[in-house]
């Protein structure tokens, strides 16, 4: 067969320079069939000036194939494709049917195939020949690379499974070469896989035991294989289960007047309907419209996550007691309690007593001499020519002028000197007396130990 096609190439190119002959000569003349010298002179005969270099094209780009003859002379050029014996030109004329097969060349030297928008068929060895005794001719390979494409009808789709069964996701991808496919987390977040965290799965196959809902996340099921692009299919895989609660605090203590607020969490899929109710049974029902409601209910998503907390502002005496927070979805309901006690209002006085001792005593009994000095020198009436000597002085010293939030009554800035003192020296004799008792209970040890041992 393949003999044949090349004995075809051979005659059909020896008709086309009969006729062309015969059409130059005119009808009456005579016919002149030019055939070139058969001595074996090697010069007389053409060449190849350069292999047909194997080319690669990614599917529907154009592909093109060079063939470089030198001394062709009278002979002709020819392109086959040598996998299906198909002629595609003879010289000058395109054979074949094919509309995307162009023919192209350029000084009577170089011949050019082109091929547009390159299908997977396209993909084999292509042939230039001359048409020399014997035959002439060079072989090229036309690569044709196809990008990844995922099979839809052979990938998984979104799934929702119950907690505790097994999930096997799939994804199925074809091209040229083969895809290399993986399954990863469209967050980035490891997956665990048979107790392993992992980052990758390779394969087509991604298999889960006993699935939880820290699996629950959108993955991607990824095709390369060097033909750009790359390729991704998004499976969203949800896991149902029945709400679950925890309270972080169970045990609230307010007192009256205070705002406070009660924290619970719970975590459901589907969403879970979540709400507060009090001791009595009552739902709890906040406006947000009205400033200044008695309670406020917050509420705050995140994933299959559900943090809820009740504000109660001004809280009085009939507002002590229990709050139960409730989450219902298809699958159950739970719920938990939050007691809330009253306490002890802060004493404000006593505070305000504290604070104020202890400014005077950082005034007054740390730095005494400079404290004082420097709140005379300040606040010296310049009128008197007192010159800072009270002993030698004939004149009492100039008056003090208190300057703005300074006390005014000296009786009670003495009795607040005279109790911060007070209370100094008891420390100090506490102090004393402790040391005084480890001293003789420390001489006391030493003197048993010496009896027992003289015993």
């Amino acid at each position: 067969m393949k003999l044949n096609g090349y004995i075809c190439i051979y005659l059909y190119a020896l008709y086309t320079n009969t006729i062309s002959s015969s059409l130059s000569t005119g009808s009456g003349g005579k016919q002149k069939l030019e055939i070139p010298d058969s001595q074996n002179n090697e010069a007389n005969f053409p060449r190849f000036a350069e292999p047909i270099p194997n080319i690669t094209v990614t599917v529907g780009r154009d592909a093109l194939l060079a063939c470089v003859v030198d001394n062709l002379k009278g002979y002709k050029v020819a392109w086959v494709r040598v996998d299906t014996q198909t002629i595609l030109s003879i010289h000058h004329n395109v054979i074949t049917q094919n509309p995307r097969i162009i023919l192209t060349h350029n000084d009577h030297r170089s011949w050019y195939l082109h091929i547009r928008e390159v299908e997977e068929s396209d993909r084999g060895w292509y042939m230039c020949q001359v048409n020399t005794d014997p035959m002439r001719s060079r072989k090229g390979y036309l690569q044709v690379v196809v990008p990844p494409v995922i099979i839809e009808s052979l990938t998984s789709n979104d799934l929702v499974v119950r907690e505790g069964t097994n999930v096997t996701l799939q994804c199925r991808a074809k091209g040229f070469p083969e895809p290399y496919v993986m399954w990863r987390r469209e967050d980035g977040n490891e997956m665990s896989i048979n107790g392993e965290n992992v980052n990758v799965v390779d394969g087509e196959i991604l298999s889960v035991t006993k699935v939880s809902r820290l699996h629950m996340a959108a993955y991607l099921c990824v095709a390369s294989n060097g033909v750009p692009p790359s390729i991704s299919r998004r499976v969203m895989l949800k896991v149902q289960f029945p709400p679950m609660l925890s309270i972080p605090n169970q045990l609230e203590g307010a007192y009256v007047g205070q705002d406070v607020i009660l924290e619970c969490h719970t975590e459901a899929y589907p969403a879970s309907i979540n709400y507060w109710t009090t001791e009595r049974g009552d739902m709890i029902i906040s406006d947000t419209s009205r400033a200044g409601d008695k309670y406020e209910t917050i509420s705050t998503n995140s994933g299959y996550s559900k943090f809820m907390k009740l504000k109660i502002r001004n809280v009085g005496p009939n507002d002590f007691g229990f709050y139960r927070c409730v989450a219902k979805n298809s699958l159950g309901e739970t719920d938990g309690m939050i007691k809330l006690d009253e306490i002890a209002a802060p004493t404000t006085t006593l505070t305000t007593e504290l604070t104020f001792l202890s400014k005077i005593k950082n005034r007054i009994i740390k730095k005494p001499n400079q404290a004082i000095v420097d709140y005379t020198d300040e606040w010296r009436n310049g009128e008197n020519d007192y010159n800072g000597d009270y002993m030698q002085s004939s004149r009492s010293p100039p008056s003090i002028r208190h300057p703005p939030g300074a006390f005014h009554n000296t009786a009670i800035a003495s009795r607040v000197l005279t109790a911060v003192t007070n209370r100094n020296e008891i420390f100090i004799r506490l102090i004393s007396l402790i040391s005084c008792t480890l001293f003789i209970q420390f001489y006391f040890m030493r003197f048993m130990t010496s009896v027992t041992v003289n015993r």
